[in-house]
């Protein structure tokens, strides 16, 4: 592909009778990379209930080292079971690329949008493989176009930042590592939360956490430098089991709600109980209390007062945050490694 963090491209029809099918592709995309990665994008519908997002989704392929940026494809046909019929544009990068796409998912909404249109209507006329693959190509050059801008717009902003020395990854530089869990509800903000504080970006659509997402953060803590490992874990149902693993060996937490959906608070105790007891070994994890979307809920003193107490009855610290303006945001990050070194030293 021309560009560098573009793996290759692929689009999947749902045939009726053989399921998932790779119907056209551009890049180097084994075979059986094609069929897995079209038998997971859509298969994964089965989760959900078989409800399509309208907007893009991010799934992780850890067996390839690859994430892919989707968009579902629908359109009516009468010959089709239920009168509909469904397909899926990935784009697939690597897993240590995910952040640029994560940050400008907003970018890349309307162009997908547009070819998941020509798609639609190519799917509708029977067209002949060719035609998929010119649809491709334009939008394979109209991302490489995005993302060249976008990377002079990120090396730009590199040569300004506040903290340069954020920037550090040597090893033996860094004094102290934590790791954070990050546990809540299904969208109450955390993977946006850590965005926020991670590339100073706010994620404008909901992409839920497959299992769990992790990245990191390296800053000055008066004369050290501490690395914050950030383990972002999937709030859904489906995922308990796969929760215990990720807790261990964890230093502090973040127990995340949000404050303009009450029902959220009623499990932070919950969260706070399952870590508990899957750490039966260790003392108590430092930790916060997290009253995020603040700017969705100005002045809920009652939800405030309930977070405040809460905290103080399970020895947590209580913030409120916005990941949207980045209120308290780096606050609330800073004051969980400050209290970490603090402990240790």
């Amino acid at each position: 592909m021309e560009a560098e963090l573009i793996e290759g491209i692929l689009y999947t029809e749902l045939d009726e009778e053989v399921g998932p099918h790779p119907l056209v592709w551009l890049g180097e995309i084994p075979q059986s990379s094609r069929l897995h990665i079209s038998v997971k994008t859509i298969t994964v519908l089965s989760g959900e209930s078989g409800l399509i997002p309208d907007s893009l989704v991010i799934l992780p392929f850890p067996s390839l080292n690859l994430k892919g940026l989707i968009k579902y494809v629908k359109w009516e046909e009468a010959s089709r079971r239920g009168g509909i019929g469904l397909g899926a544009i990935t784009l697939l990068f690597r897993e240590s690329d995910d952040v640029i796409f994560y940050k400008y998912l907003n970018y890349f909404e309307t162009p997908f949008e547009e070819v998941a249109e020509k798609i639609s209507e190519l799917q509708k006329l029977k067209a002949v493989r060719e035609n998929y693959i010119d649809i491709l190509d334009d939008l394979t050059a109209t991302i490489t176009q995005s993302l060249n801008e976008l990377k002079k717009t990120e090396i730009a902003e590199e040569t300004t930042k506040a903290f340069p020395d954020q920037m550090i990854k040597d090893a033996n530089l860094i004094n102290y590592k934590f790791k954070i869990i990050i546990c809540g509800d299904p969208s109450v903000g955390k993977s946006s939360l850590i965005l926020r504080f991670t590339n100073n970006a706010f994620r404008r659509h909901y992409i839920p956490t497959l299992g769990v997402h992790v990245s990191d953060k390296i800053f000055q803590v008066k004369e050290s430098y501490v690395q914050l490992v950030l383990w972002d874990i999937a709030g859904q149902q489906k995922f308990q089991t796969m929760r215990q693993q990720f807790y261990l060996g964890s230093d502090g937490l973040f127990l995340i709600f949000d404050l303009s959906k009450p029902s959220s608070f009623e499990s932070v105790s919950n969260w706070f109980y399952d870590i508990q007891n899957q750490l039966k070994d260790r003392p108590i994890l430092t930790g916060f209390i997290i009253g995020n979307k603040r700017d969705l809920a100005p002045g809920s003193e009652t939800i405030s007062e309930k977070g405040s107490d809460l905290a103080r009855y399970l020895n947590l610290g209580y913030i409120e945050t916005s990941a949207l303006t980045g209120e308290n945001v780096e606050e609330a990050f800073y004051a969980i490694a400050e209290t970490l070194y603090n402990e240790l030293k």
